[in-house]
């Protein structure tokens, strides 16, 4: 007997679905929720047909910022955002990965001129999107996902 995972709809805000099972909780982290006037529903690692577990975050009243998208796209890259608005999905995309990531995250080397005085973007090369890894530009230095999640 099959069951059904019954969430409740939101109104107004934004779905973020097809998040890589037990990440949830970094990406609200990121986006620094909860608050105190946020609603949020959160589910994790729920079965999904194309993924095996997924994790889910409904946020009420809010769509996400530009920079949030960029950061959200490097935590997970192949997850879906939808924008709500009277409980009817108005905007539905799939995240994508560029090759090349500017001024989203820091080197994770203190040497690296990025994080001197110098005024320079920190730009990265995606080498490889499944693991996720970047290369510093400047003093090429490898950042896994580890490296990444810790800056939020």
């Amino acid at each position: 007997m099959a069951t059904e995972l019954k969430v409740k709809p939101i109104r107004n805000g934004t779905v973020i679905d097809h998040i890589k099972q037990n990440r949830a909780l970094n990406i609200l982290s990121m986006l620094n929720l909860p608050d105190d006037e946020t609603s949020i529903m959160v589910a994790i690692n729920v079965e999904s047909p194309d993924m095996q577990h997924k994790d889910i975050i409904k946020i009420e009243g809010r769509e996400l910022s530009q920079e949030e998208v960029d950061k959200l796209v490097l935590l997970a890259p192949k997850a879906t955002l939808n924008i709500i608005r009277d409980y009817e999905i108005v905007k539905k995309s799939q995240l994508q990965l560029n090759d090349e990531i500017t001024d989203v995250v820091e080197c994770s080397n203190p040497n690296c001129i990025t994080n001197t005085n110098e005024p320079i973007e920190n730009k990265f090369k995606v080498v490889s999107k499944e693991p996720l890894l970047l290369k510093c530009h400047f003093c090429e230095r490898d950042m896994d996902y580890e490296d990444i999640e810790s800056q939020f």
